[in-house]
C-alpha cells in the first residue's frame, strides 16, 4: 500500500494551510473574546476562500467544485480543522452534497448558487425530542387537500447549525409509515423566507465560539411537490446515503486540532527547563507526549482507510463510524494532555489549548454520539453471526 501523498495532495494542503494560518489564524483571538463571528468578516473571509479555489471545495468539478476523492478531501479538512471551527466552518462552507441528488431544477435554484457562494444552506434532522432516533420525530409534512397540491408542515428543529444566516433549509420530516409501521421521512428544500417558517436563536454552548446554532419552527408551512429532494418516503435512506461524509468530516477536523495542539506540547517541552533541562527529558513529559503522537497516527490511518475505501466503494458505515470514534476521543485525549504538559499556562486564552480542550468535548456527541458509533460497529460485527 503506497501512504505517500501525490503532488497535487501536497499541494492541496499546502494551499490549505496557508490559507489557514493567513486567513483564519489571525481572526481566532478576536471571535474567542466576542464570542461572534461577525457577518462582515465572515463574508470577506468567504471572497477569499473563493479566490483561492477552497469554496465548496466538497462538490464535484461537474458543478463547481474542485472534485476532489475522499482521500485528498479528508486532508483538506484536517487542515481546516486546524482553526477556530466558526471561522473554517462559515468562511470556507461546503454545501450538503445531499444537494446533489436534487432534480436540475433544484440543482439551478439551490446547488449551483450555493457552490458559487451566492446562497448559504442549513440541514435540518435534530428535534428536542429526537436525536439520534430520527424515526422518533414528529416534525411532519401532511399532503395539502386543496386544488394547489402540495404539502403542509407543522413542527420544529433545534440545533441547527447557522440558520441564522442561512438562505434555505434542507428540512427532514415524516410522512407517514411503512408497513411495519416505521415512520417514514421525505425531504424538502425550503426557502427559509417562505410563510409560517420562523428562525430563533439557539442554545448557548460552551463549545466553538462564534458558532450558532438555531431552533426552526414551521407552523403550517406550505411547498409544492417541486420542493421534495429524491423520493417521497425515502428520506431516511437518501440521509443515509449522502450524509455519512459529515462523520469522516468531524473525524478529519479533531485530526487538526490534535496536530496542532501535539506541537504546541512538543516545541514547549524541548524549551521549557526546569531542574536545569527541558521538561521534555522527564519521562512524565516524554511519555505523554509519546502516547499523543502515537494516538494520532492511528486515527490518521484509520480515518484515511475509511476516506480510501470510500473512493473504493468499499466504505461500511463501521468504517466511517470507526474513524469518527477514534479521532473524537483521540482529540480529548490530545488536548487533555496538552493542557497538563503547559501547566497553568495552559488554560488560560493566550494560547489556543484551552479552547482546543473546550471545543473538543462536543465531537463526541454532534454527528451521531460515541455510543451511536459503537453501536453500529457492534452491530456490523454481530449481524452476520445472526445475533
Amino acid at each position: 500500500m503506497d501512504f505517500g501523498l501525490t503532488d497535487e495532495q501536497r499541494s492541496i494542503v499546502e494551499t490549505t494551510r496557508t490559507f489557514v494560518e493567513k486567513e483564519l489564524y489571525p481572526h481566532e483571538e478576536e471571535v474567542e473574546r466576542t464570542g461572534v463571528l461577525r457577518p462582515e468578516l465572515a463574508a470577506e473571509i468567504r471572497r477569499k476562500a473563493l479566490a483561492a479555489g477552497l469554496y465548496a471545495a466538497n462538490m464535484p468539478e461537474e458543478v463547481g467544485g474542485a472534485g476532489l476523492d475522499t482521500v485528498t478531501w479528508v486532508l483538506y479538512e484536517k487542515e481546516l480543522g486546524r482553526a477556530s471551527y466558526a471561522l473554517q466552518y462559515c468562511g470556507v462552507p461546503r454545501p450538503s452534497n445531499i444537494l446533489l441528488a436534487g432534480t436540475e431544477a433544484q440543482r439551478e435554484k439551490y446547488l449551483y448558487p450555493t457552490v458559487r457562494g451566492e446562497k448559504i444552506d442549513c440541514l435540518a434532522m435534530t428535534e428536542p425530542g429526537a436525536g439520534s432516533d430520527m424515526r422518533a420525530m414528529r416534525t411532519k409534512a401532511t399532503r395539502d387537500d386543496g386544488a394547489d397540491g402540495g404539502w403542509r408542515i407543522k413542527g420544529s428543529k433545534h440545533f441547527i447549525s447557522h440558520a441564522d444566516e442561512a438562505d434555505f433549509v434542507i428540512l427532514v420530516a415524516a410522512t407517514g409509515s411503512d408497513d411495519a409501521g416505521r415512520t417514514q421521512m421525505t425531504i424538502f428544500l425550503i426557502d427559509l423566507d417562505t410563510p409560517g417558517v420562523a428562525v430563533h436563536d439557539g442554545y448557548r454552548n460552551v463549545s466553538h465560539r462564534g458558532y450558532t446554532n438555531s431552533i426552526l419552527d414551521f407552523d403550517d408551512v406550505r411547498v409544492g411537490d417541486d420542493a421534495v429532494l429524491g423520493e417521497v418516503g425515502k428520506g431516511f435512506e437518501l440521509s443515509g446515503e449522502w450524509l455519512g461524509s459529515t462523520r469522516l468530516q468531524v473525524a478529519a477536523s479533531c485530526l487538526g486540532r490534535a496536530e496542532r495542539a501535539l506541537e504546541l506540547s512538543a516545541q514547549h517541552a524541548a524549551t521549557r527547563e526546569q531542574f536545569g533541562q527541558p521538561i521534555g527529558r522527564f519521562q512524565g513529559i516524554g511519555f505523554k507526549l509519546a502516547d499523543m503522537a502515537t494516538e494520532l497516527q492511528a486515527a490518521e490511518l484509520m480515518t484515511l482507510h475509511a476516506a480510501w475505501k470510500v473512493d473504493q466503494g468499499t466504505a461500511t458505515d463501521a468504517d466511517i463510524a470507526m474513524a469518527k470514534v477514534k479521532a473524537t476521543e483521540m482529540l480529548a485525549m490530545v488536548a487533555d494532555e496538552a493542557i497538563q504538559i503547559h501547566g497553568g499556562m495552559g488554560l488560560m486564552d493566550e494560547l489556543p489549548l484551552e479552547r482546543i480542550w473546550r471545543d473538543a468535548r462536543i465531537e463526541r456527541i454532534w454527528d451521531g454520539t460515541s455510543e451511536i458509533q459503537r453501536h453500529i460497529i457492534s452491530r456490523s460485527m454481530l449481524r452476520p453471526l445472526g445475533a
